[in-house]
């Protein structure tokens, strides 16, 4: 089987994940994992499809087929994992929100080689102040010469310079 990555952006309307699941069914692919959100107006998404080598062309004009109907799409074949050993952890930010949290939480994580597999983040107001607060949430894989403890430390830092709370746990890795 060969797994294919799709993301795809268009203006949001009822019938969008429909038309996408329609052309994976129909075309032999079997829809895997995907995150798709409504922002601003528009639809967006990344999907993981997999299908026999066969039937990849055929999936990939009926996915390109889509565009006619106002998405834009790309469409990547998956790649191996890359070696080494990992081990999974989750991370959750909260704090006022401010520009460049994102960075600075990415460039620590960065810094000692942890790669971010996931990140979801949103904005609120806090229940009592109404202030603005920003949360993200990030599943990430870290070499196994970082310990969590290490990352811990490191993290507690930065939650100390950024006035921000941070947690930090290990996960369970399903799939994999």
């Amino acid at each position: 089987m060969t797994d294919l990555i799709v993301t795809l952006i268009g203006l949001d309307h009822p019938g969008i994940v429909e038309a996408v699941a329609d052309a994976v069914a129909s075309h032999g692919g079997n829809w895997l994992e995907s995150r798709m959100a409504h922002l601003a107006g528009r639809f967006a998404g990344v999907l993981r499809i997999e299908a026999a080598p066969a039937r990849i062309a055929e999936l990939e004009a009926a996915l390109a087929a889509l565009e006619s109907r106002g998405l834009r799409l790309m469409v990547e074949r998956g790649a191996a994992e890359p070696a080494g050993p990992t081990h999974a952890m989750e991370i959750e930010l909260l704090g006022l929100d401010r520009p460049g949290l994102v960075r600075q939480i990415s460039d620590l994580l960065a810094g000692l080689g942890i790669n971010v597999e996931e990140l979801q983040t949103d904005r609120f107001s806090a229940p009592m102040s109404g202030e603005l607060l920003f949360r993200a949430r990030l599943q990430v894989a870290a070499p196994a010469r970082v310990s969590a403890a290490q990352l811990r430390q490191e993290l507690e830092r930065l939650a100390a310079d950024l006035m921000v709370e941070i947690r930090l746990a290990e996960a369970l890795r399903a799939g994999r």
